[in-house]
């Protein structure tokens, strides 16, 4: 499998160096969420990159970690730790002290709505 020189291959793909974009069936179902509720609070530890969502329980945590990683990197959504949520009870985030919210990006709102309009087409 080819990948440009920024990509790990851990997502499936990058999309920034082919023509289509490859989701799992997890990073479709985050991006539906998150067409419908436009922003999602997250967090962090001090010292740590990996994004912590506890709002829903449809995948463990760290599967959550690597979905908003991966969807990050294909660009689709963004991962804001100077903002976070006003008004958002954070307390079950206490264990990580670095508040923020995710929201998607344009593409990510286009793909959003793409797949709403077009569904979806499976690759080999």
């Amino acid at each position: 499998m080819h990948h440009c020189n920024s990509c790990s291959g851990s997502c499936g793909s990058c999309s920034g160096c082919a023509r289509e974009l490859v989701l799992t069936e997890e990073e479709i179902a985050t991006l539906r969420k998150l067409a419908q509720i436009p922003f999602l609070p997250i967090a962090k530890k001090a010292n740590d990159t990996t994004p912590v969502f506890l709002e829903d329980t449809d995948y463990p945590t760290d599967r959550y970690s690597l979905i908003l990683a991966c969807l990050e990197k294909k660009g689709l959504i963004d991962l804001d730790y100077r903002q976070s949520l006003s008004g958002f009870d954070y307390r079950a985030y206490e264990g990580f002290p670095v508040h923020g919210s995710m929201a998607l990006t344009a593409r990510g709102q286009t793909v959003a709505e793409m797949l709403e309009l077009q569904g979806i087409t499976e690759s080999e």
